[in-house]
């Protein structure tokens, strides 16, 4: 059970979407959040609040009659309700039901404690809205894609639930939950906030940390299958760097390796009389994408904790507009609702992702390429040279994917686009950022299932699975229960969907 006190951290996170966990508002919240409802409720009474006697955005500037104060917020859910494209899948979906439910749950917002309720029963329930990718410009915050979940707190729309896209109103009878009941600004509050994208981005955060330990996995075992020399991965080369991610790449990779005999010292071998050799057999040093694995996972993981961190920090914030200060007994108007750190952090995870694919994809070009390794047939091709394919179908894929990596990973942080009326004259584009991230990092998943494929292709051929590593054969008994080793040509598609699948929902150790 997760407690909802304000402060959330990855971890309850993992717990609650992916593990499903079910939440608990706790006592001392339901208190901070009654009061802040109940104080803004007072303190509008003969004041100009900004969404609650007003109208929104541009229209600011009309006052609102008492008697319309609570329709306007109904119109405000229904009209925005305007999202299109591709639906949210429900997992990202409960992230960022979760996200807004922690910041609504500070008591900065002016909800009644109804809503932080039932939005606990939903996530409990995995009963998620329907909510689009497209809509949200991430200034005012993801109005649009909350404007989805708050419709679904006062009973309409549509949600999944029990795997089917079903109507609220017939799900709500069946749970025997009640929709909220508008009393102030709630539809606002809702509405009024970076969730959606911070939510979106917590998963993108998971997802790529599993991504960083399988391209770990995967530099470890090539670096076995050709017997590279290991000192690139020493502790004295990696300290001489001051980057503490490089540090941390090359000690998780010395330990995956700790135990496998085919790595080889370079001091047995080019360190000994060579006086009589004018020609190396052995290279002296591997191609980058093997000898300056730590060099460039190094970065990516150190980008990941900041990222991280960016995204614990927005979680745990008030991202509302105005804010409710019970304390110091006022209202704040300004705008905390803008996305900006969301959108950078999510460029900035895109990028080095698209640099993890680019590194998936030359360290399998490298296992395809004979003329490379120097080790295995072309194409890793178990069958009859000629005859049969092996890898080489999937490469197109994989290089495919990783092209078009590398054309996502152009920055939505510097495409604002005025709109509302140039109320909204520079927003962050937040949301398109974290969706984008979203999609550049599920094929870089499919890339390494496939590098992936062919690694273990590759270790069936050497037939030398005892002088592997112990980590390495793990993940070959793993990957052969769903890939089996194959010399004629077999339809790939299946295989690459599955080993894919099983990446996104399995962890090694994580590297931090």
């Amino acid at each position: 059970m997760v407690s909802i006190k304000g402060t959330l951290d990855i971890e309850s996170f993992r717990q609650v979407v992916f593990d499903g966990q079910s939440i608990e508002i706790d006592e001392k919240t339901n208190i901070v959040v009654q009061k802040s409802f109940d104080f803004l409720k007072s303190f509008s009474e003969n004041k100009v609040i900004y969404g609650v006697n007003t109208g929104f955005g541009p229209m600011a500037q009309y006052k609102i009659k008492d008697s319309e104060r609570i329709q306007l917020q109904y119109n405000l859910i229904r009209s925005h309700s305007s999202g299109t494209g591709n639906i949210i899948p429900p997992l990202y979906v409960k992230a960022a039901m979760l996200a807004r439910l922690n910041t609504l749950s500070l008591g900065k917002s002016g909800v009644h404690s109804s809503v932080i309720e039932l939005m606990a029963q939903l996530i409990n329930k995995n009963i998620t809205p329907v909510i689009y990718e497209h809509g949200g410009v991430g200034a005012s915050g993801d109005l649009v894609q909350l404007a989805h979940l708050a419709l679904t707190l006062i009973g309409e729309g549509e949600v999944f639930y029990k795997g089917e896209r079903r109507v609220t109103k017939k799900v709500f009878e069946a749970e025997g939950l009640q929709p909220i009941k508008v009393e102030l600004r709630e539809g606002l509050a809702l509405m009024n906030g970076t969730s959606v994208m911070t939510g979106i981005g917590i998963v993108n955060t998971i997802q790529t940390r599993r991504l960083l330990d399988w391209m770990i996995v995967c530099s470890s075992a090539i670096s076995e299958i050709v017997q590279a020399f290991d000192d690139h991965l020493s502790f004295e080369l990696n300290e001489s760097k001051q980057h503490l991610g490089q540090r941390k790449i090359a000690e998780q990779m010395r330990e995956h390796l700790n135990d496998s005999a085919r790595t080889r010292k370079r001091e047995h071998h080019l360190y000994a009389d060579t006086k009589n050799v004018s020609v190396f057999e052995d290279k002296v040093q591997e191609y980058y994408s093997l000898r300056c694995v730590p060099q460039i996972l190094g970065p990516i993981l150190d980008t990941l904790n900041t990222v991280e961190r960016i995204l614990v920090e927005e979680i745990n914030s008030a991202n509302d507009n105005p804010i409710v200060d019970v304390e110091n007994k006022n209202v704040y108007h300004g705008g905390n609702f803008h996305g900006d750190y969301v959108s950078l952090e999510m460029d900035k995870l895109k990028l080095v992702v698209t640099k993890m694919s680019m590194l998936a994809e030359r360290q399998l070009n490298y296992l395809l390429n004979p003329k490379l390794n120097n080790v295995l047939p072309a194409f890793v091709n178990l069958g009859k040279l000629g005859l049969n394919f092996g890898m080489q179908g999937v490469q197109f894929t994989a290089t495919s994917t990783t092209a078009e990596n590398q054309m996502l990973s152009n920055s939505m942080y510097v495409h604002s686009i005025p709109n509302n009326n140039d109320n909204q004259d520079i927003v962050s584009m937040g949301t398109n950022a974290a969706l984008i991230t979203k999609k550049v990092i599920e094929n870089c998943f499919e890339v390494v299932a496939i590098e992936l494929m062919t690694i273990v292709q590759a270790i069936d051929y050497l037939d030398d699975n005892e002088s592997l590593s112990s980590k390495t054969r793990k993940v070959y008994e793993d990957i052969r229960e769903l890939f089996p080793k194959f010399k004629e040509d077999e339809v790939m598609y299946p295989y690459v969907n599955k080993i894919k699948e099983f990446l996104m929902s399995n962890e090694n150790k994580k590297v931090r």
